[in-house]
């Protein structure tokens, strides 16, 4: 209503045209023109409105006329069998239906006669209702419509979290080649870019800085050696602070790959200088020194505050070389073998894809690799950098005994998801301390986007994405950072920044001090899906940890021919176990019949609202539309888990003997991430294979097969995988015990049920029995004494059948423990054998 009040003509006035327009959805017109006939107002296809005279009353019954709410009336006969809800059964039904039970009655009270009035007196159209304490159909849909029955709770909307904790304890909105408006390879770079993502609420966002060709010689932002377009590194700056604190307050992080020479690298730190002013953050913070141990500062201490990403110089070379270009001293020729990338800090021996890059660094790599490009930074451009300070990583070991919390690595995709799957731990103990910027594989030309959960699931707060891209992944992330005042900055789960916690990011069991949800999404209707006559669907899908991430599972089924208001009426998709709300979205698409997305809406668990709620949907882009919403009922449960199902469905699963980098795997696989997009072969540390580092390098193994030149065959060592309970349980004769024992579990237990019903059955007979043709059954003494007994003989079973279960899986332990032990002693006798035979020869 309000943006057609807005379109108006020459004269000021509404055309009839741009109403049709906003309503249409297949055959309406006629009913709109009819419609306008009907409240006095101009109708004809050329007529215009006088703005005064189409009133929001008047567009609100129009709205409801082309698109009536059979839905509603089907609600509103439930909750009440007359023509009024009461001010009784609204109380009920705002406490049954309309609240989470699981939330705590003293932060969320219950609904009372004094609340539920308020309810009723803000909107109920009729006075006499009121008076009368009572809501009509229309006011429970004015009601359910409006933000007071919002699906989030509206605080969420608001900055609502702590934000005085270390800059690492929060997921920071980034951006990946910011520059691009398309393609990787051959695309277009527009300064544009870079306001548009500020505006959406990034945060960190990125600059390739390239030598320029022209007489001027002014630095140039491009994708380097990818045929795309440039443009000048000061239009990029200028752009950053027309834009950088309008959406959020909070510090902005620009990630500088630099390639620039030593004299265009003046330029970058001047054009900032000039540009930038009080807002770039030159020096630490008295209370935050660059200090080993001391936190990173806070986003309220960072407010305002641009800080710069890039390598420094060692702090000894740095303060010599700036006192000397204060001087006007400092020599600015270039040191030909370090003129690398300077964000390189790891070359590869092979020629790398030109849009692939390494691992930003600054820590000295072993002497095989020369030009790291340590000494071929501009002093004043180093001395900007101060509490995103890009080093080489070298292992999560290295880092946690350095314990340097403002220094940070930057990781591809695929290396992410390679330490991710073979030391996830690790990483959330690092992420807890350092902050790590993961950036999409050179492999995407095309500039999709990968799927950032998994990485949060992590506790990595500079997942970067390319904005322009409104894939899936984009819509996650706007879906996820539009909460907390769309600020770019959200605060981590408590666990994930506690170092006396330990967070394992594939859990499949509830996490230590959090409760287990579970989750029903009933999705009853549309309204205004489409302007077009066709079929629509509606998928519903959950993303968040591993275990909690459900995709492709949950669709309505086709409503043909209707994208006005479909009705769905669907019975509810469970969501049974939620083991971490605090990490879940839930994604609502809707598509035409052919496949083509109509609008999609992410809301996360972490304030979602129970009950009968409107959802109203945006783009692709996550732009809001107008009109397209869904209607569904919500609920939310605490989860409870079925007895020791868990224990034993992990008993029978096969999965449950796979090694534990193999169920990452096959989890990452389920979230939608492919075995190939996962690097482990070049990781540090722990997680590394044997023969994945060279002799020389941290973590290679002397004397490894195929290290060093002259290395002959026959002094070749030989290698024994480790033997350990993953690769044992995987052996057949395991796996047929095991089969075998649980054919025996499933037998005993079949057992108890039948002896369980035969009771049962009896128990109630007798009870039939005894109380047959007797009024007041529940004072009788005889049936009082007989429940007391069939009690007590209920409990005794009860007791005898868990104890033979439990006697039962004691036995099963200790026959696996003893073919465990025989198979270990089997396979190192084995391994003993092939060492003789080694010796001998």
């Amino acid at each position: 209503w309000m943006r057609l009040g807005m379109t108006v003509d020459s004269v000021g006035k509404i055309p009839v045209k741009h109403i049709v327009r906003t309503f249409a959805s297949g055959k309406t017109e006629k009913m709109v023109f009819s419609c306008l006939e009907e409240m006095g107002l101009p109708s004809g296809k050329g007529d215009s409105i006088e703005k005064e005279a189409f009133t929001f009353e008047k567009f609100y019954k129009l709205y409801h006329t082309i698109c009536p709410r059979t839905d509603i009336d089907e609600l509103f006969s439930s909750i009440t069998k007359g023509e009024h809800i009461t001010l009784a059964q609204l109380v009920t039904f705002m406490n049954e239906k309309q609240r989470d039970p699981s939330l705590n009655e003293i932060l969320y009270p219950l609904y009372d006669e004094k609340r539920c009035m308020e309810i009723l007196t803000a909107h109920e159209p009729l006075k006499e209702n009121v008076e009368n304490k009572r809501l009509s159909k229309d006011g429970l849909l004015a009601y359910l419509m409006s933000d007071e029955n919002a699906p989030v709770f509206l605080d969420r909307l608001d900055i609502y979290q702590d934000m005085d904790q270390p800059l690492s304890h929060y997921y920071i909105n980034s951006s990946h080649n910011t520059y691009l408006s398309g393609r990787q390879f051959g695309g277009k770079s527009t300064a544009e870019m870079y306001r548009q993502t500020l505006l959406a609420g990034c945060r960190c966002v990125e600059l390739d800085c390239w030598d320029g060709k022209g007489e001027d010689e002014e630095p140039i932002i491009t994708h380097g050696k990818a045929m795309c377009t440039d443009i000048l590194f000061k239009e990029a700056i200028i752009a950053i602070r027309d834009c950088a604190f309008v959406t959020s307050e909070y510090p902005v992080i620009l990630s500088f790959e630099n390639h620039c020479c030593k004299k265009q690298q003046y330029k970058l730190a001047k054009y900032c200088d000039d540009y930038f002013g009080d807002l770039l953050s030159k020096e630490p913070l008295p209370d935050s020194p660059l200090l080993p141990g001391i936190p990173l500062p806070s986003p309220n201490q960072l407010k305002r505050k641009i800080l710069i990403k890039n390598k420094r110089l060692k702090p000894e070379v740095e303060k010599q070389e700036l006192e000397l270009f204060l001087k006007g001293q400092l020599d600015l020729v270039d040191d030909d073998d370090a003129k690398e990338d300077a964000s390189q800090a790891n070359p590869q021996p092979k020629d790398p894809k030109p849009e692939e890059k390494a691992s930003e660094g600054g820590a000295p790599e072993p002497p095989k690799y020369s030009g790291t490009s340590l000494t071929n930074i501009h002093p004043w451009l180093s001395s900007m950098v101060n509490y995103a300070w890009p080093v080489h990583f070298n292992g999560f070991d290295a880092a946690e005994e350095k314990n340097v919390h403002h220094n940070m690595s930057s990781f591809s995709e695929t290396m992410g998801l390679g330490y991710l799957k073979t030391q996830a731990i690790e990483f959330v103990n690092y992420n807890k301390r350092q902050m790590s910027r993961i950036y999409p594989k050179g492999a995407r030309v095309d500039s999709s986007n990968y799927m950032p959960q998994v990485f949060w699931n992590a506790g990595c707060q500079m997942v970067s994405l390319n904005f322009q891209t409104p894939d899936l992944p984009m819509q996650l992330n706007q879906g996820k950072f539009e909460y907390n005042g769309n600020c770019g900055y959200l605060l981590k789960p408590d666990f994930m920044r506690r170092t006396d916690k330990t967070f394992d990011p594939f859990a499949e069991s509830p996490v230590d001090g959090v409760i287990a949800a579970q989750v029903a999404v009933s999705v009853i209707a549309g309204q205004f899906l489409s302007d077009k006559k066709v079929g629509t669907y509606v998928e519903v899908d959950m993303y968040g940890l591993p275990t909690d991430t459900i995709r492709k599972e949950f669709r309505t089924r086709m409503i043909p021919g209707n994208g006005l208001n479909p009705q769905y009426n669907e019975e509810p998709f469970l969501f049974r176990k939620v083991v971490l709300p605090d990490l879940a979205v839930l994604r609502f698409g809707v598509f035409d019949e052919n496949g083509k997305m109509l609008g999609q809406r992410i809301l996360p668990l972490d304030g979602l609202q129970a009950g009968y709620r409107h959802i109203s949907l945006r783009t692709e882009g996550n732009f809001p539309m107008s009109l397209p919403m869904l209607f569904c009922n919500i609920e939310l449960k605490i989860y409870v888990p079925d007895g020791l199902g868990d224990l034993m469905d992990a008993l029978s699963d096969p999965r449950a003997f796979l090694s534990a980098q193999e169920k990452r795997e096959e989890q990452m696989k389920a979230m939608g991430i492919e075995a190939s997009d996962i690097d482990t072969k070049a990781l540090k540390g722990a997680g590394g294979k044997p023969g994945g580092a060279k002799a020389g390098v941290p973590g290679g193994k002397p004397g490894a097969p195929g290290v060093g030149a002259g290395a002959k065959k026959e002094d070749e060592l030989i290698e024994f995988e480790p033997i350990n309970l993953e690769t044992l349980r995987s052996q057949k004769n395991f796996l047929k015990a095991t089969k075998k024992q649980q054919k025996e579990l499933e037998s005993m237990r079949k057992r108890h049920m039948k002896e369980r019903l035969s009771i049962q059955k009896g128990q109630c007979s007798a009870i039939e029995k005894l109380a047959k043709g007797k009024k007041d059954v529940m004072d009788d003494p005889k049936i009082k004494a007989l429940v007391t007994e069939q009690m007590q003989q209920w409990s005794e079973m009860m007791e005898k059948h868990r104890k033979e279960e439990w006697e039962m899986l004691k036995e099963h332990l200790k026959s696996q423990e003893d073919i465990l032990k025989k198979l270990m002693e089997e396979e190192q006798a084995g391994q003993i054998k092939k060492m003789e035979g080694k010796h001998e020869q």
